[in-house]
């Protein structure tokens, strides 16, 4: 069962991490939003670290670049990927044959331009309220929808791929498992008011089915580049559901 977390860390992040791979990649999915709850920490602890200078806006640029460094910006790329091939294909073997494109094309640029800049402003505003713990929570559920999705949608490419071995084995043991951990982290994160991890999971749910439906519709499932695509909207989205909560 370890084994499957040295997996996880070793998928979504550059840390360094002995031990042996699990025999089955689905396995890691229980250990998705562990990660996840460590990345968000570091991320947030490096947002706090620069805060100690009483600049915002610098702060927030290094907690997204801590976050881009943490995960080799996997989940970024996949973003560009998604929005290049859905926006720029005209059917699905057209779509994945751009997202698996290394070259990044005008609707990927702009994504990231777009989704750098949502991120940056929203943290900037999290950082200044004290929303610690709503950027953990962001992080966290982002890991958890990738588990949702993969245990959702079937695997698009017929040839197979990078992230293949997470879906194919993904089942809702995996959700059942995630969901647990995801809830008990959010209420320890977020204990008061009490609506507030409610709004983060529906957050964070709804966005995920929104990507799921149009990826079904565009390519007729998932992969690895639609996987990372949700992470990095789903933390952007609980982001702003948390700046709008602290404002309110």
């Amino acid at each position: 069962m370890l084994n499957g977390l040295v997996t996880a860390l070793r998928t979504l992040s550059v840390l360094p991490v002995p031990g042996r791979d699990a025999q089955r990649f689905s396995d890691s999915l229980y250990w998705f939003p562990l990660v996840g709850l460590l990345l968000g920490f570091l991320e947030a602890g490096t947002g706090w670290l620069f805060m100690r200078a009483d600049w915002p806006e610098f702060a927030a640029f290094a907690a997204l670049l801590a976050g881009v460094v943490l995960t080799r910006g996997m989940h970024m790329d996949g973003a560009a990927d998604v929005a290049d091939g859905f926006f720029g294909g005209r059917n699905p073997d057209d779509r994945m044959r751009i997202m698996k494109d290394p070259a990044v094309g005008s609707f990927g640029a702009m994504a990231l331009v777009l989704l750098f800049l949502l991120k940056w402003i929203v943290l900037v505003r999290l950082l200044a309220l004290d929303g610690y713990a709503w950027i953990v929570a962001g992080v966290v559920l982002a890991r958890f929808v990738q588990v949702c999705l993969a245990a959702a949608l079937p695997y698009a490419r017929r040839e197979g791929g990078t992230a293949s071995g997470f879906v194919a084995g993904a089942g809702g043991g995996h959700v059942a498992a995630g969901l647990l951990f995801t809830l008990a982290a959010l209420i320890l994160l977020i204990p008061f008011p009490l609506h507030y991890p409610l709004l983060a999971v529906m957050a964070a749910c709804a966005t995920s089915m929104l990507v799921g439906l149009a990826s079904q519709r565009k390519i007729g499932g998932v992969t690895g580049d639609v996987l990372g695509a949700s992470s990095e909207l789903v933390e952007a989205v609980v982001w702003l559901t948390g700046a709008l909560c602290l404002l309110s």
